[in-house]
């Protein structure tokens, strides 16, 4: 399979369990007042907003499905950055824990604020930034891992 195939499907798949921590994580470990919408729901919603979409917008069924789809798109999309540093010495693991910082810190400090999508992580909440630093470390890690995994069957 091409690297960067399988690289971006090695990211999509690595979205579930970063998904479930985020989800948990806000749950459990966020205080009532930190508990609103995590960011993939955020950029969604003013994405659609943005494009004339208020009916995804503001419609909270329509949102969360738009918002699953979206976030597991960009976890692919991403994951596909991942197929450069196979080459590179070290874990899989550790290759992808510094692929999820490198994409946490270029979408939360600068794609996103940039393009109006969500503000600066500086803007939020600290116990927020961890949620999100660590299902980047989720994701960048198990995206490495899956990106790695010999196919071959012995």
């Amino acid at each position: 399979m091409n690297p960067f195939l399988k690289s971006a499907v090695a990211g999509l798949v690595a979205t579930l369990p970063m998904s479930v921590w985020m989800l948990g994580a806000q749950h459990w470990l966020l205080p009532r007042r930190e508990r609103y919408p995590l960011p993939p729901e955020q950029i969604t919603e003013h994405a659609a907003e943005a494009v004339g979409l208020e009916g995804v917008a503001e419609n909270d069924t329509a949102l969360k499905a738009a918002t699953v789809v979206n976030h597991f798109a960009y976890g692919a999309a991403v994951g596909a950055l991942y197929a450069p540093l196979k080459d590179l010495p070290g874990p899989p693991l550790l290759k992808g824990v510094g692929l999820g910082i490198f994409v946490w810190t270029g979408s939360y400090l600068g794609l996103l604020p940039a393009t109006g999508l969500l503000s600066s992580a500086t803007h939020h909440p600290a116990r927020r930034n961890m949620l999100m630093i660590v299902a980047h470390f989720i994701w960048g890690g198990v995206t490495g891992v899956l990106a790695e995994r010999s196919t071959s069957r012995r």
